[in-house]
């Protein structure tokens, strides 16, 4: 697969080239530069934004950090908050998701925080902008772009992403806000098949996104979840993210996507959730990493794994075992579960309790930092850490 660039390396992105409220820049036509004839799908380069695309994705995408994936829809967020006793007000919303961007020092081990639109445009309980407290850790402000999850007709009773509609003027919005990445998340289901509909529809829609967001401003995250939900084996797995990854980088390709100005979320290659026989966190990484030499492109800068329902323990393990050699891409984490589990239930609702919960997320993104650098051990880790966090059918 031909990647779409001719882009010489960028340096990572400084924090004043990021801050909210710039002039929304709408590319030229004499601005779009385009590749060489040979390149069989005559692919273009993001116009204007085409170098803060790659700066930001570098930025992301530094040694030792990684995502705190903290975008959950207002209903999934009063999941959470119901887990420990309190009510889903926005009050209660905004006092968690305060605990968690002021947590200090956060930013030596996480680079980026992907928000829901209400965090967004969102104030810590002191009055601050939640995208300034980002900012000031030197964390880059992130942003949940689609509409959720719709039954697909015609398909095995699978589904696909809605949120294409507006997505342009929106993102456009969400970069003047201080966004500078975006995520949108579709699922691929094996015990429903998957069907060849559901995976080009998954491929078309994530790719569509992909370059919408590129327009705007925002490096987008391109997240095909393959749902741990089921009892197949982890060839089965191992198969069908093949055949995904495949569409979805065809159909990047032909949407002129800048792979260099994106960063990708996918599921670790794993048995699934209810299947017999487990995996070692090595044979989770030997398969994982088979996956992305056969179907990632060395241009993408980043891999940033979502845990999809793994144990804190068990997400660090894997992300460990796959650093333990040199790879082409920059291998971390986007997690939100096994990043905030033991924070939020040591949290639990308790204005006494902040500190000790802000110390657990920092244990806990400590831990995975290691884990980007190869250097985690596995020592020390809590009871808590070690809890499933597989939900059947979970949805954001």
């Amino acid at each position: 697969m031909a990647s779409a660039s001719l882009l010489k390396s960028s340096p990572v992105l400084d924090k004043s080239e990021w801050v909210k409220g710039q002039t929304v820049r709408q590319p030229s036509a004499s601005s779009v530069v385009r590749c060489l004839p040979t390149t069989p799908s005559g692919l273009t380069i993001r116009g204007s934004y085409a170098d803060e695309l790659v700066k930001t994705a570098k930025t992301v995408a530094s040694p030792g950090r990684g995502i705190l994936a903290m975008d959950e829809s207002n209903a999934t967020c009063g999941k959470r908050l119901a887990s420990i006793g309190l009510e889903n007000t926005e009050a209660n919303r905004q006092a968690y998701r305060t605990l968690l961007v002021s947590a200090p020092g956060l930013g030596q081990y996480v680079s980026g925080a992907i928000l829901f639109e209400e965090t967004l445009y969102q104030s810590t309980i002191d009055g601050k902008k939640i995208v300034d407290v980002l900012i000031e850790q030197g964390i880059v402000p992130g942003i949940k772009v689609d509409k959720g999850l719709v039954p697909l007709a015609g398909s095995n009773d699978e589904s696909w992403c809605q949120g294409l509609d507006g997505l342009a003027s929106r993102t456009a919005a969400y970069y003047q806000q201080g966004a500078r990445f975006a995520k949108w998340r579709t699922v691929v289901s094996i015990p429903n098949g998957p069907s060849a509909l559901a995976v080009k529809e998954a491929a078309w829609g994530l790719a569509r996104y992909a370059a919408i967001a590129q327009d705007n401003g925002l490096v987008p995250i391109v997240e095909p979840e393959i749902l741990l939900d089921g009892e197949h084996t982890i060839d089965r797995t191992f198969e069908v993210a093949l055949k995904v990854w495949a569409e979805v980088f065809f159909y990047l390709a032909e949407n002129n996507v800048l792979f260099e100005g994106i960063l990708l979320k996918p599921s670790m290659v794993t048995p699934g959730a209810e299947a017999k026989e487990r995996a070692t966190p090595q044979q989770v990484a030997d398969y994982t990493l088979k996956l992305l030499h056969r179907r990632i492109p060395p241009a993408v800068p980043g891999i940033m794994f979502l845990s999809g329902g793994q144990s804190e323990l068990e997400a660090t393990l894997n992300l460990n075992a796959m650093n333990q050699s040199a790879n082409p891409w920059h291998v971390s984490f986007s997690y939100a579960r096994a990043l905030q589990n033991t924070c939020l239930k040591t949290w639990g609702g308790r204005p006494e309790n902040v500190k000790a919960a802000q110390d657990a997320l920092l244990i806990r993104a400590k831990a995975n930092s290691l884990a980007q650098l190869g250097k985690y051990t596995g020592e020390g880790e809590s009871e808590e850490a070690k809890k499933e966090l597989f939900v059947k059918g979970y949805v954001y």
